[in-house]
């Protein structure tokens, strides 16, 4: 170990040549090489941590480089994993960087968690970020929370040393989650946050400070403040590896999955039926004859009113909570349903997006 490299952190005493030691012998994996995650890698290059996977499957566009600000100009169109190695090795050569040059999903995300002692989710994905937390559940493995909505940052730790889990603060995975791309972001939001989960690995390696477990803090950039709230394990929230098996089989398969052009070209056919699971009030409406609106939160005590018989293709406004609605009426033995790809979104993008009387059930 280069001590001379590392002697401006080596003088503290909380963190000395035994702490330098830690950090060398420490494995950290980053999901995602975007805005959160190009902002961890660096300082956790520089600290000098032994191991560093970092892993995405997205290339560099012109439109990252205002927040992404390790990739250059002429960078664009390459790898966002392959270019931040390069910088990374650049900065620190004496340290091991994984290029991870896939996506994450239920496939992969066990075998990979278990070669690191911490996960960092640097995603901007919803879905993503509750894989994250089921598989560090399955694996035992702390996983470091970030999170950007416009001018606004969240911070947490979950899975530390048996406290609560993603799904304790979020239990409801079917609300729909407006990432960087649609809601819009100040490049220098991501910048902070990351910084924070960077602090929260280092803290996490060398066993000093107070760790973000069981609360959430909430950086506001516009006027400095931030806010931080308790929160508690759930007794009821359990994940192991048969129960996220059998989660992940169904909601990846896509057997239970259907394109949005290919549902609509059924829209007329009598054996089909389109549930629609979004709140009454949300838009637009689906100019669909045989179109059926049960909320997703009353479906579970409403399902009845349904023809299990029948071709149900599900659809909400994204294509998350649809999801959620094919896994209850699974559950309630229906055959032949399957969740609409993009929801209405994608549907009204289609071109379906005029006003239609919708029934409010089908077997009253």
């Amino acid at each position: 170990m280069n001590t001379t490299r590392y002697n401006r952190q080596i003088i503290l005493p909380e963190v000395g040549v035994i702490g330098q030691q830690k950090l060398q012998r420490a494995k950290v994996l980053i999901i995602g090489a975007g805005g959160l995650g190009v902002a961890v890698l660096p300082y956790l290059t520089a600290a000098g941590i032994g191991e560093i996977g970092i892993m995405d499957d997205d290339k560099i566009d012109v439109t990252n480089l205002h927040r992404q600000v390790i990739y250059k100009s002429s960078s664009v169109g390459k790898s966002k994993v392959l270019e931040a190695t390069a910088m990374a090795l650049e900065l620190n050569p004496s340290i091991k960087i994984n290029a991870i040059t896939e996506r994450l999903n239920h496939k992969n995300a066990i075998s990979l968690f278990e070669q690191y002692d911490i996960i960092v989710d640097a995603t901007d994905n919803l879905n993503t970020k509750y894989l994250i937390n089921d598989a560090c559940c399955v694996t035992n493995k702390p996983f470091v929370y970030g999170s950007i909505y416009k001018f606004e940052g969240q911070v947490s730790v979950f899975n530390y040393e048996g406290g609560p889990t993603y799904r304790c603060l979020f239990p409801d995975e079917t609300s729909d989650f407006r990432g960087c791309n649609e809601a819009g972001v100040l490049g220098i939001s991501v910048g902070i946050i990351g910084m924070f989960q960077a602090n929260e690995v280092l803290k996490i390696i060398l066993g000093i400070g107070e760790v973000m477990y069981g609360k959430l803090l909430v950086y506001n950039i516009l006027n400095n403040e931030q806010q931080k709230f308790e929160f508690s394990k759930s007794t009821t929230v359990t994940m192991d590896k048969l129960s996220f098996e059998k989660k992940y089989v169904l909601s990846e398969n896509p057997i239970f999955e259907i394109a949005a052009i290919v549902a609509l070209k059924q829209i007329n056919n009598p054996k089909v039926v389109f549930l629609d699971v979004r709140n009454s009030d949300e838009y637009p409406k689906m100019a669909i004859h045989s179109c059926v609106q049960i909320p997703l939160d009353e479906l579970e005590k409403e399902w009845h009113r349904l023809d299990s018989t029948a071709t149900l293709y599900v659809f909400c406004q994204s294509g998350i909570r649809s999801k959620k609605a094919v896994e209850i009426l699974m559950k309630h033995n229906f055959e032949n349903v399957k969740s609409i790809a993009g929801g209405a979104k994608k549907m009204d993008k289609i071109g379906y997006n005029k006003t239609a009387s919708v029934s409010n059930s089908i077997n009253n």
